[in-house]
């Protein structure tokens, strides 16, 4: 499991949440402790707009905290973001379970079908049930379709599942 959380991955979920701009925010509001999104925009460049989509981006996933204060002259709520490093670990870990999911019920789905393909570049396989409603010809292409072999891709598919399970400790 993860101990420590360094800028490196910091910035790989940046990216991953919203490109250059997150990035650019994230590196900004980690040398500051709370930070209104105004202030966000005018010292980073990044429109408004793109600041709040990416802070609740940000916020959705626990990364930063939101704190709420009304302005007097105004009567609007002003919003004091910061980050939260220690909730990183957290998002990476729900991310990773949410991917060996994925991985599990695609690996079933492999196991249980038997595929046709033409092995034509752009044609897709289809599993037995398709292949037989299309007399075994490819529905793109119209060359007849032959078995193809998915141990491989199963073998490859339960070497991540497994890679998946032992980082999450299951």
């Amino acid at each position: 499991m993860l101990s420590t959380i360094d800028d490196a991955t910091l910035m790989k979920v940046a990216t991953a949440m919203g490109e250059e701009e997150a990035v650019k925010l994230i590196e900004f509001i980690k040398t500051v402790d709370e930070i209104t999104d105004d202030e966000i925009a005018n010292n980073t460049s990044i429109r408004l707009n793109i600041v709040r989509r990416i802070l609740y981006k940000l916020y959705d996933h626990s990364l930063v905290s939101l704190r709420r204060t009304r302005d007097p002259k105004t009567g609007w709520f002003i919003f004091h973001w910061k980050l939260q490093p220690n909730q990183l670990e957290g998002f990476i870990l729900s991310q990773k379970r949410r991917v060996l999911e994925k991985l599990n019920v695609r690996l079933e789905y492999e196991k249980n079908h038997d595929f046709y393909c033409c092995n034509t570049l752009g044609c897709k396989r289809v599993p037995f049930e398709d292949a037989v409603e299309l007399v075994f010809h490819c529905s793109t292409c119209g060359k007849p379709l032959s078995h193809c072999e998915n141990g491989k891709f199963v073998e490859n598919l339960s070497a991540k599942v497994e890679q998946l399970r032992k980082e999450l400790g299951e």
